[in-house]
């Protein structure tokens, strides 16, 4: 008794750190609902990913379905301060799982801050599609460190009412949008879309646009660096709340970013538009990585059945209907035919298959630790001080 006394004890402490490091009202009131001890040790996980993961109040299906409660917090999206937070933070001791943009797992296995899954555990395993398995990211010394929780491919948001059809990111860089455009401020995604474009579309000499060598780097970076200077960019943007507002305030004209933000500026009367650029896409994986806080505080069972309920229909089904993006699983569509009430069928299928079709053509992928990746934190550095 004593024992189950100390355990809910350190769950609570963790709530509260989640509380006051995270602002998060809604975990606090997860957290209040859990109607006892076993519960609250065995079925409530938190999860710290990126904005557009966040499924609000229909993370309340997760209870209904797996006993889970789940409590969302927003990561930021910059893979930097969430490997430095896991690794030397406190995100390990107030989060159980995180989402995250491929790449990292390496060094986080390498650092003790991350277990492997067992995807034995994970009943919806052999529903998840092979090529997605396949990410080279997910795996370090043979072991499965990420899962592959959403899939896509980015590019550029544009207002089809003021540019027509846009399929090259030279609109990023076209001196008569000069402060009408704007890249995020992150290298993740900015400096792959400014690689992409001078390789394919100015012939720059550029091999891998994920992973630039140093002089590749400093091509790149030198050739952002000169367009801020130049008054380029509205602004390098950051966070979804962001992205999203300067396309509602109709700020700019057309920026690199991510395709939920298009669905947002639809809802608010905008003609936004996606491009299918010329020089490619940059396809990314966001991963399901489980903590090592999550494992010691007896929650990787938890952790395992809320993988698998990602993968079971309903999640991947309403995200891709609210961010176009796609859990890689061959559920979400049978999951909405069966449930024409809850969700539009067809509007389902017509994303995973928009999805597909994208990855059917050109794409590079992003990798947020590039073998470089100190030197490009330091060029990133160098731009935000021009």
């Amino acid at each position: 008794m004593k024992q189950k006394s100390h355990h809910l004890f350190s769950n609570l402490s963790r709530r509260q750190m989640l509380k006051m490091t995270a602002g998060s009202v809604g975990a606090l009131a997860a957290s209040s609902m859990l109607p006892g001890m076993a519960h609250a040790a065995g079925g409530d996980i938190s999860f710290w990913g990126s904005g557009t993961l966040d499924i609000g109040d229909k993370w309340q299906r997760a209870a209904d379905d797996a006993s889970l409660t789940i409590s969302f917090t927003d990561n930021g999206n910059d893979p930097g301060p969430v490997v430095a937070r896991l690794v030397a933070g406190n995100a390990n001791a107030v989060y159980d799982v995180s989402g995250l943009q491929g790449g990292a797992e390496k060094e986080l296995a390498a650092q003790g801050a991350i277990a492997p899954w067992d995807t034995s555990k994970i009943a919806n395993w052999d529903k998840v599609w092979q090529w997605a398995k396949d990410i080279p990211f997910l795996y370090h010394e043979g072991k499965q460190y990420g899962l592959p929780g959403v899939v896509n491919a980015d590019s550029i948001i544009y207002r089809k009412d003021k540019l027509g059809v846009v399929d090259s990111y030279g609109v990023i860089f076209d001196p008569k949008l000069k402060g009408r455009v704007a890249m995020e401020d992150a290298w993740i995604n900015s400096a792959i879309f400014a690689a992409m474009y001078l390789k394919e579309s100015e012939n720059a000499p550029i091999n891998e646009p994920g992973n630039l060598t140093e002089d590749e780097l400093g091509l790149v970076m030198e050739f952002l660096i000169k367009h801020k200077r130049d008054g380029q960019f509205r602004t390098f943007w950051s966070g979804w709340e962001q992205g999203v507002q300067l396309v509602a305030n109709e700020e700019v004209d057309a920026m690199t970013g991510w395709e939920p933000i298009v669905y947002e500026g639809r809802k608010r009367g905008l003609d936004v538009e996606y491009a299918a650029p010329v020089e490619g896409y940059e396809g990314w994986g966001n991963n399901l990585l489980l903590h090592r806080g999550a494992v010691e505080r007896g929650l990787g069972d938890a952790a395992h059945e809320f993988a698998n309920w990602i993968y079971d229909g309903y999640y991947g089904a309403h995200l891709t209907q609210m961010r176009g993006y796609v859990v890689p699983s061959d559920n979400n569509i049978p999951y909405a035919a069966a449930n024409p009430d809850d969700i539009d069928p067809a509007a389902v299928e017509n994303t995973v298959n928009h999805v597909r079709n994208k990855f059917n053509g050109k794409i590079y992928w992003q990798n947020t630790r590039p073998d470089n990746f100190q030197l490009y934190e330091e060029w990133w550095q160098k731009l935000r001080n021009s």
